[in-house]
């Protein structure tokens, strides 16, 4: 199917000119995993989502697919076991978008982990998720730890535990997810919110649909909808009158991202805080991202903002385990703010809440998955569609097959494997030099869009004319028209938040090539002045967000 954000009426019109098997709603990790999960077993799927792919929570976690440490303090063994698995196969089915990170669990004197306590978490957190033999976790003594990140507090250290996470692109990875799912016959739509849900009998068998850059409604009929809405799943539970029991509470997390050049974190670091909290310090590209923050929030979800005391709060932890850095506010690149989808748990601090999904069927049909993490969104997907399969199965007399997903690689994936992948960015790395590209720049895309590297580079030799018209370097002109053509980039803050990344960990680069870009995609998508204005004032809002805080210095982190 289209995946491209000249066809997006094209996809509406097809969304509401057929009958769909099911209608996911959210196109975030989860509702992206479980279009792709339906689409493989034979179902008609529609998805849509009120901003862009990603644009909720899915772009705005901590970036690893992590196999829940943390969640072995709470004795969520179980939870343990399951997303310690599912990350093998996260990675292995897009080794482009996620990659093995050895990090340090430093402990000291006094602290949340002594020596005895770490050594046996990692060693059953190595048997419950099933880790690797070469990726099992080691004991480091205090030189060992140190000379693996020299800027670590030195007094009262006891050494440390290393162990393996993995970091991911997770916009990328959604999107990735979500072009999978299309390529494989799944009609998804971003700028396409629910307004209301359609009824016949008391059941729920379609929905109102409108075009956020058009303004057009459209009605979309299913046979099954799935709420897959992350932070909004309360708010369509109430268009649907079905808003009683267990509700969301949802938690803000915050991460601030600083130059290598300030902050040269040679080693990714999970530590605890005084007052007890897990913040990881990641290097990345040349930056170092710390987070995160976990205070109850209740303000806009849709755009969640870094706060002045949410800033003090991570500069604080930065220097109370890196005291030799003497990080200031001056230091902050940028930053960003991401809501997690919690289900409340009466009496519990936010840190505590249990990240298990849970799966609720409301009177009209409508099914609703929430919580769970960014790491189990193929088993979250895999254990909605068995619901919806079921189900729909038992009304049709019909039998759908299992779940498909397991050894199927997303877009871009298809590289041999993750054992294969330094050798295809070798061999790819080439080739791009080959048509005239840097070394850096060609594995950089080789790197982003994996096996997808072949249409990418093939824009070298068949948009001369566009390149040209385009006024823009190659590099940047190969990413905006792969993100138009194949990645549905409505908006250019599609592009330079989620399918680069660029506002957060190169937001010069942003700022660069900000007027640029959205010149060059006026022209292509027929913007008039007053659409060009706002997407342009849209992209500098983010940019000035993403450094500047919310001054609510009364607001503290609870």
């Amino acid at each position: 199917m289209e995946f491209s954000s000249r066809k997006r009426v094209n996809i509406l019109d097809q969304l509401a000119g057929e009958q769909l098997d099911v209608l996911v709603i959210g196109g975030g990790i989860t509702g992206s995993g479980i279009a792709l999960d339906a689409t493989t077993r034979g179902l008609k799927v529609g998805l849509v989502e009120m901003q862009d792919f990603a644009a909720g929570t899915s772009s705005r976690s901590t970036k690893l697919v992590h196999g829940g440490l943390r969640y072995l303090k709470q004795f969520e063994v179980k939870m343990v076991a399951e997303v310690g698995k599912e990350r093998a196969i996260v990675y292995e089915n897009g080794p482009h978008v996620t990659t093995p990170e050895w990090m340090v669990l430093p402990f000291y004197e006094g602290g949340t982990f002594g020596k005895f306590s770490t050594s046996i978490g990692l060693r059953v957190y190595d048997f419950l998720a099933g880790v690797k033999r070469n990726e099992r976790r080691k004991m480091l003594s205090v030189e060992e730890t140190l000379k693996r990140e020299p800027l670590l507090k030195s007094k009262g250290l006891k050494g440390g535990g290393y162990y393996v996470e993995y970091k991911t692109d997770d916009a990328r990875l959604t999107i990735e997810v979500a072009k999978e799912a299309a390529k494989r016959g799944a009609l998804l739509e971003n700028y396409a919110k629910v307004e209301e849900f359609i009824y016949e009998n008391g059941k729920a068998v379609g929905a109102v649909v409108v075009d956020q850059i058009q303004g057009k409604s459209y009605k979309v009929y299913a046979k099954k909808i799935v709420n897959a809405a992350g932070p909004w799943v309360d708010t369509l539970r109430e268009k649907d009158n079905s808003k009683k029991g267990k509700q969301l509470q949802l938690t803000k997390g915050i991460h601030l991202v600083i130059d290598q050049s300030r902050f040269p974190l040679k080693q990714a670091i999970y530590f605890d805080t005084p007052d007890g909290r897990m913040v990881f310090a990641i290097p990345r590209d040349g930056k170092a991202y710390v987070g995160t923050t976990d205070t109850v929030y209740k303000a806009d979800q849709t755009h969640p903002q870094m706060t002045v005391a949410d800033r003090k709060y991570v500069i604080d932890a930065i220097n109370f385990i890196f005291p030799d850095a003497k990080i200031t506010e001056a230091d902050v690149e940028s930053s960003w703010a991401g809501v997690r989808p919690l289900i409340h748990e009466e009496g519990k601090d936010p840190s505590e809440i249990s990240r298990k999904d849970e799966i609720w069927t409301s009177d009209s049909g409508l099914i609703t998955i929430a919580g769970g993490k960014l790491t189990g969104y193929r088993k979250m997907a895999e254990i909605v569609v068995d619901l919806v399969a079921k189900r729909l199965g038992e009304e049709i007399g019909k039998t759908f097959p299992a779940a498909q997903t397991k050894h199927m690689s997303i877009s871009g994936g298809d590289v041999g494997g993750s054992k294969n992948f330094p050798s295809f960015v070798n061999a790819k790395t080439k080739e791009g030099m080959q048509l005239g590209l840097s070394q850096s720049a060609a594995e950089k895309l080789v790197r982003r869009y994996g096996s997808n590297i072949d249409t990418v580079f093939g824009y070298i030799r068949t948009q001369g004319e566009e390149l040209t018209r385009s006024q823009l370097p190659i590099e940047v002109f190969l990413q905006i028209f792969y993100g138009m053509e194949e990645e549905m980039v409505t908006k250019p803050i599609d592009f330079f938040i989620r399918r680069t990344g660029a506002v957060y960990f190169d937001i010069n680069w942003a700022r660069q090539f900000k007027e640029p870009v959205v010149r060059y995609m006026a022209q292509r998508l027929g913007w008039n002045e007053q659409q060009t204005a706002l997407y342009t004032k849209e992209v500098e809002k983010h940019i000035h967000d993403a450094v500047v805080p919310l001054d609510e210095s009364a607001q503290k982190i609870s």
